[in-house]
Formats: C-alpha cells, structure tokens, sequence
C-alpha cells in the first residue's frame, strides 16, 4: 500500500497541540502507511511528542509555523495579516504537492477564506461547501453546507447539490436521493432561494432530485443527500450533536438511578455501547471542504483526541478514493 501523506494544523482548535499530537500518534499506530507533518510551533510541538518515545519519527515530521489564526479572529485578518499561519503553511503544503490532505480543527471563516485562496475551486464551483454524514435510521445522510457559506443563492444550492451528490457517489452510493431542507414538503413552502434552487434542480440531468425534505425525514433517511445554505446546515449539526449527547446522558442517568435499573442496565450494556458508538459525535467529527482543488477536512475545535483521530480518518478515505479527481471529473458532466 502506497504512503498517505497529511498535514495537520497542529495549533488550531480549542485544545490546541495537548489534544492533536497524542490524536496524530494515535493515528500513526492505527495505519501503518500514513505519513502526517505537524505543522506550528516546533518549541511546543516537539516537548509534546518527546511524550512518545516509541513514535516512528521517519513517519512524522514537525514543520514550523510562527503564528496562531486564533478562533475569534476574521477570517480577512488571517488572509492579509498572517502568513506564517499553522493553518496557512499547512494548505501551502497540500498545493504544493508535499502532503495529500490538510486538517485543521481551526477557526472555520479562516479556513474557508485560506482555502479558496490558496487551493482555488474546481471549475464551475463558485464556494466550497462542508458536508459530513448524518446517522439516521436506515444509514448515514450527507449533509451540506454546514457553516462554510451563510447567505447562499439559489445556484449556489445547485452547485451544492451536485458537490454532495458526486461525493455520495465516489464514497460508494449508487443514484443518491438529493432533497432541498425546507420547512415543508408542498411547492409552495420555502423561501425565494429554495424555491429556485427547487426549479434548477427538476431541470439538472443525471440527478436524481426528489424535492423538498423536513427536518425530521432526514433523520427518517428519507434522502441520501440533504442540501441547505450553512446557516441553517450548521444549526441542524449542533442540535443533532447536542441531542445525541443529551439522550446518552439522560439514559445513563435513568440506568443508574436505582438498584433494579442498574441490574436491567447491565444486560442492555452491550446494546447501549454499540448505540453510543453509532451515534457519538467524535466517531463522526470531521466535515470535508467540496469543491476545492485538495482535501481539506475541518475538525470541531471542541473535538477531542478521538474526535480529531476520525476527521483524519476521513482524510485519509478521500486520499484513497481520490475525492478530488473524480469530483472534478463528474463535475463536467453537471456543471459545464
């Protein structure tokens, strides 16, 4: 098997380096042929992996960055005013050609902005968008825009339709359902922009458009891709995360609240660990950036070890299906 090479925004995210070096030398044991550069400040990267003495060093390599793009920070601020980023080195390597994939659990404005400057769109794609999979009843949905582009116009819906449609595509769906969030199912619901997008939409060949979804059909799998501006697509992410974290909460509370519900806890125990496993956040964390001229999968700066491990996975995947290329490629047939 041939080497992955990633670069990792070692400085980015909530935690910083004390949760991304341990989460990157965990992944290092996991796959025997990636290859990751921590990219930040070699002064406190290196205490940090001297944590590791058996870490294989030919494999991981620190490069060094000077600045930190801080998660406040605007995103025009980060783009003129910080050239010597973690985040920023990081992408410059990936279009380079030295590394395959960049992550980065950083400011999500600055990443988007470094992005498209650094890396550029395909061809026909104005703005990048985040999707990531959703559990639901019958599988996982890919969700997109997740946060990457607020205010978004009907063509931009379009563009992200086909985007999430071609990604479910390569990741091994066969004619995926794609359906517009919307307030409701009838023509007539929705505003302006849903409503157009609704129209480019019937008229797109090779797509396999089913109309408008509620919120609650995504979760029905109802759909196989689900499309709405990042607005509306980040809130339905947090909310989805924080339900999962709230029902996890509350059953372990109602297991432990007595003698005969820890007894029926222990029997259902192996049940509730694997729902727990299909419905955590961190085994899902890790939103791609489509569209781009690379792979750069953005990891929630609140993450942890575990979680930051699964946006690498993800990564990795796309490398090993050369999201990019084939993206690139079904995107002719769509959108030029």
């Amino acid at each position: 098997m041939s080497a992955s090479i990633i670069a990792i925004d070692a400085m980015g995210g909530d935690f910083g380096p004390h949760c991304i070096v341990p989460a990157s030398i965990a992944c290092l044991a996991e796959f025997p042929s990636l290859h990751l550069v921590l990219v930040g400040q070699s002064s406190l990267l290196e205490p940090l992996i001297a944590r590791h003495p058996g870490v294989d060093r030919t494999r991981l390599r620190v490069e060094q960055a000077a600045e930190v793009i801080t998660m406040d920070e605007r995103p025009a601020q980060a783009l003129r005013g910080k050239p010597n980023s973690s985040m920023r080195v990081s992408l410059e390597l990936l279009r380079n050609g030295a590394v395959q994939a960049c992550v980065s659990a950083g400011n999500t404005g600055a990443l988007m902005a470094l992005s498209r400057y650094v890396l550029k769109t395909l061809p026909g794609i104005d703005r990048p968008a985040m999707v990531t999979a959703i559990p639901t009843q019958s599988g996982f949905c890919h969700l997109l825009d997740l946060g990457a582009n607020v205010d978004c116009s009907a063509e931009h819906l379009h563009q992200f339709a086909v985007m999430g449609s071609v990604t479910a595509e390569v990741l091994g769906m066969s004619r995926p359902r794609v359906a517009l969030l919307n307030v409701g199912t009838e023509d007539i619901k929705g505003n302006q922009q849903v409503k157009l997008a609704a129209s480019l939409l019937q008229q797109a060949s090779g797509l396999n458009y089913i109309g408008f979804i509620e919120g609650d059909g995504l979760y029905r799998g109802e759909a196989d891709v689900v499309v709405c501006d990042g607005f509306v697509g980040n809130i339905v992410l947090k909310s989805s995360e924080g339900l999962a974290s709230m029902i996890a909460a509350r059953i372990e509370t109602i297991f432990t609240s007595s003698f005969t519900a820890r007894a029926v806890g222990l029997l259902a125990l192996p049940l509730l660990r694997r729902l727990q496993g299909e419905l955590a956040p961190a085994q899902h964390n890790g939103a791609s950036f489509v569209g781009l001229q690379g792979i750069v999968v953005k990891s929630h700066g609140s993450a942890g070890p575990e979680g930051f491990k699964s946006a690498i996975r993800r990564a990795l995947r796309e490398i090993e299906e050369n999201l990019p290329q084939r993206l690139h490629g079904r995107l002719s047939e769509h959108l030029l």
